[in-house]
């Protein structure tokens, strides 16, 4: 009669192996197929300020955005390059952190500066087309002075442009 009792220390083992395989090859095949994806920086000069930003320059980085933060520092952000002059619209789907985004078109001014809502799904448009999207938190912009036609300058390389 103990075979019921190894039979069922079988299974457990089993279902145990079983969840810790499925777990391991979740984390590796997410990070093969880039949905953990690493953020580069980037540099830009904005009226008196210099800043080192987060870079989101391809779809999948935009998509990723500030998603799953639960802090920004103070001087942190995100520029987004859409890699075309379009509209675009920003969300805060799944993003904890109050922020303010900055449009911003192909000649480096901003065109817009917009409050969003943490995990707010809303649409926030563009005033016209932009190629940038500048994030940083909620207040930053109006601490720093800074507005609606104020340039922002990018240094990198054209490559990175």
């Amino acid at each position: 009669m103990k075979a019921p009792v190894s039979s069922s220390f079988n299974t457990v083992f089993v279902y145990l192996l079983a969840t810790v395989f499925a777990f391991f090859f979740s984390v590796a095949n997410a990070d093969m197929l880039g949905m953990t994806k690493q953020f580069s920086t980037i540099t830009i000069d904005l009226k008196n300020k210099q800043l080192q930003v987060e870079y989101a320059d391809t779809w999948e980085l935009r998509a990723q955005g500030l998603q799953d933060r639960k802090s920004l520092c103070e001087q942190c952000g995100m520029l987004f390059n859409f890699g075309n002059s379009r509209q675009v619209s920003m969300w805060m789907k799944d993003t904890y952190i109050p922020l303010d985004v900055a449009f911003i078109n192909r000649d480096g001014i901003i065109v817009n500066i917009e409050s969003m809502k943490p995990l707010d799904t809303t649409s926030i448009p563009s005033k016209g087309k932009v190629l940038y999207a500048l994030e940083m938190n909620l207040g930053w912009f109006k601490a720093n002075g800074i507005n609606v036609g104020d340039k922002m300058v990018l240094r990198v390389s054209n490559a990175a442009q």
